[in-house]
């Protein structure tokens, strides 16, 4: 499941994520929050906090967020990922260099940090 998350700058597209992530998930949530984001700001920034409940994505999900990211690739301005998942760690450290955007990694412990970070 994914839910858009508040108290954010309005240039911040946030994320929680829990449980599994379908398709579904990101067609009515995800996809339409952050393209509201990218039609009022020419950069954007995602904070996703994935919860340590998180138990993976559908193929077709990852799809839609690869296609998300691709379309808008120069658009990104900062990209902060929550998380003690080492696989998901792993992908962020590995692929980050093909995101245009500074991206960083946190903790769950240092979720509070990273929100202070993607709205400053």
């Amino acid at each position: 499941m994914i839910e858009q998350l508040t108290g954010f700058p309005d240039n911040v597209a946030a994320f929680r994520c829990t449980g599994r992530v379908t398709k579904e998930d990101y067609s009515k949530v995800l996809v339409p929050a952050t393209l509201g984001k990218l039609q009022t700001h020419d950069k954007v920034r995602v904070y996703y906090e994935i919860a340590g409940d998180f138990s993976g994505f559908d193929p077709a999900a990852m799809w839609e967020d690869f296609k998300v990211g691709v379309e808008h690739l120069t658009r990104w301005e900062k990209v902060a990922v929550v998380t003690d998942i080492d696989w998901i760690g792993n992908a962020v450290r590995f692929f980050s260099f093909l995101i245009p955007a500074t991206t960083r990694l946190f903790s769950p412990a240092d979720a509070a940090q990273a929100r202070e970070w993607i709205s400053a």
